[in-house]
């Protein structure tokens, strides 16, 4: 196989199914390589920790589900990954490993105040309370969610207000 060819492989794969990938590179190329062999290659790299050259200043985490497929007609399985980008550095995803993650981040050379922005789920400040110290830790809770709370709470003390009126009048 060529190197071309690999790195194909290896980019579908990243993006879609194995089986996704062998039928995408089908099109693309004209060139079959069976979801089998797309796998093999992906599960033969090495994948090389990366190690930012600068001093982290601010890092990011978020969380999401990964569905994985299982046989036909039966329901699919949904997990759990996290990503964590060190902004300007490097960035890692991973699946089911919170603690290699957080291993990950603190190998990192790390500013004395370190920024954490999230976005206010538990699953992502409990793994920035293992990151640095509480010292060295600003935490931030991200603009959307920001306002997503400061509506519900407005909205929820509009309520409230509104009831002791009705109630002050009767």
């Amino acid at each position: 196989m060529s190197p071309q060819l690999e790195a194909s492989c290896l980019l579908l794969s990243a993006n879609v199914s194995y089986a996704n990938a062998a039928r995408d590179l089908k099109q693309l190329t004209g060139i079959y390589v069976d979801h089998s062999t797309q796998q093999r290659l992906v599960h033969r790299q090495e994948f090389v920790e990366v190690i930012a050259e600068q001093t982290v200043t601010d890092l990011s985490i978020d969380g999401g589900k990964a569905r994985l497929r299982t046989d036909k007609g039966k329901p699919s399985e949904w997990r759990d990954y996290k990503a964590v980008t060190l902004h300007e550095e490097a960035h890692a995803a991973f699946f089911q490993e919170n603690e290699a993650l957080v291993d990950w981040v603190n190998r990192q050379p790390l500013s004395e105040t370190i920024t954490c922005l999230g976005d206010g789920h538990p699953g992502v400040w409990n793994l920035m309370a293992d990151i640095s110290t509480p010292e060295q830790r600003r935490e931030i809770l991200d603009w959307y969610h920001l306002k997503e709370n400061l509506y519900r709470e407005h909205l929820s003390y509009a309520i409230s207000r509104n009831t002791q009126r009705k109630s002050m009048r009767e």
